[in-house]
């Protein structure tokens, strides 16, 4: 039963109870301040237990930024770093590989893998990244590198999307993050990110990933100059390429840390704009199953909220994380499997863990850091 009492969400209403698509008038709407946040609640969480039920899932995983010299200078981006800076870096061989051996140890599924854009090295540095990790660690799902950096890799390259994705294929890659997607219109796009990849070249790396059987996340970053109609288009033009491949597994809005960057000068979004973008994206993205609660940026407590307000997910254990806490993010650098379960309960959630392709993980009770795959999460239709 839907409790929703303000009469300019009616028609939204209707469509949400009749299952039917929402247009970008209604996004626009929804973005209204007078909407109550609690009424899109209500309407995202029926669409979240109508797909996922009482689940929340998680995973355990680790990240890994090879390096953060990088040429491009995104304005939000408090990451980077240039060559000479004493603040870059980049890892060795025997470090990546300790890396993975730490993951491996502490019963990780997954290594999220995205980094700078290190204009001395050369594609096969990136490819053999994943190669020695699949060779040293093979039992890690290795979920690595944005279009903004395949597109990088075309231009080292000068070959195709889909001979450079098979060559990261051959070497061990997984799956790919949604990271590098920003903010779609070129009205936002070109001024936070100039001549990162264009928003053409983030849908055909997707595109051509999907075509060839791997899956991969999509991501928004909200809060800093756009408007919601920038907002509202870009979820809408996630929708249609997921219309017409299927292979985005999981949206992740993702909110924006001011500090350290070049927007500075604005305040991060509240509490409240986190749960209305997630509700929003719930309601507007009818066709990707999951939403994520990526905890790291939220907060904790807004994370466990967002579990009512369309989220299914929380992501992971999240190991060694700096993209957003070099941005002023104050979460902790890592959380227990036993303080995810207990999170996930306390929002009323069933604790389900996930791989990164959404199948159950199967722990050894003798020993948790052996695991099996059991089935595949049932997807939308």
């Amino acid at each position: 039963m839907i409790l929703t009492t303000d009469p300019k969400l009616k028609e939204i209403r209707n469509k949400v109870e009749a299952g039917e698509r929402l247009s970008l008038d209604d996004g626009i709407l929804m973005y209204e301040p007078d909407i109550p946040v609690n009424d899109l609640g209500q309407l995202a969480n029926l669409v979240r237990e109508r797909i996922n039920g009482n689940v929340g899932y998680y995973n355990i995983n680790t990240h890994l930024n090879p390096t953060n010299v990088c040429v491009y200078r995104c304005t939000f981006c408090a990451f980077r770093a240039d060559l000479r800076s004493e603040k870059s870096y980049v890892m060795s061989d025997e470090q990546i590989i300790a890396r993975g051996q730490e993951a491996v140890d502490n019963g990780c599924t997954e290594m999220h893998i995205v980094g700078g854009l290190h204009h001395q090295k050369k594609f096969e540095w990136y490819r053999d990244i994943l190669q020695i990790l699949t060779e040293n660690h093979p039992s890690l799902h290795l979920k690595a590198w944005t279009p903004v950096e395949v597109n990088w890799f075309e231009f080292l390259t000068k070959r195709s999307i889909k001979e450079i994705l098979q060559e990261l294929l051959d070497a061990g890659l997984g799956s790919l993050p949604g990271g590098g997607a920003e903010i779609f219109h070129p009205e936002v796009r070109d001024k936070i990110c100039e001549h990162k990849a264009e928003t053409k070249a983030w849908f055909d790396i997707h595109r051509a990933a999907h075509e060839m059987g791997i899956r991969s996340n999509c991501t928004m970053l909200y809060g800093h100059i756009e408007k919601p109609f920038h907002r509202i288009d870009h979820l809408i033009r996630l929708r249609e390429l997921q219309d017409e491949t299927g292979g985005f597994q999981t949206f992740i809005p993702l909110a924006f840390h001011p500090e350290n960057t070049g927007l500075s000068d604005i305040k991060k979004p509240t509490a409240v704009m986190d749960l209305r973008t997630m509700a929003i994206s719930r309601l507007m993205l009818d066709n990707i199953a999951h939403m994520k609660a990526y905890w790291i940026m939220l907060g904790i407590g807004t994370a466990q909220t967002a579990l009512s307000f369309g989220a299914d997910d929380i992501d992971g254990t999240v190991r060694h994380e700096l993209i957003y806490h070099d941005a002023g993010a104050t979460t902790p650098e890592l959380l227990t499997v036993e303080r995810m379960e207990e999170l996930i309960r306390e929002a009323g959630r069933e604790p389900v863990e996930r791989d990164t392709l959404y199948r159950k993980v199967i722990r050894d009770k003798a020993d948790p850091k052996k695991w099996t795959v059991g089935e595949k999460i049932p997807e939308l239709a």
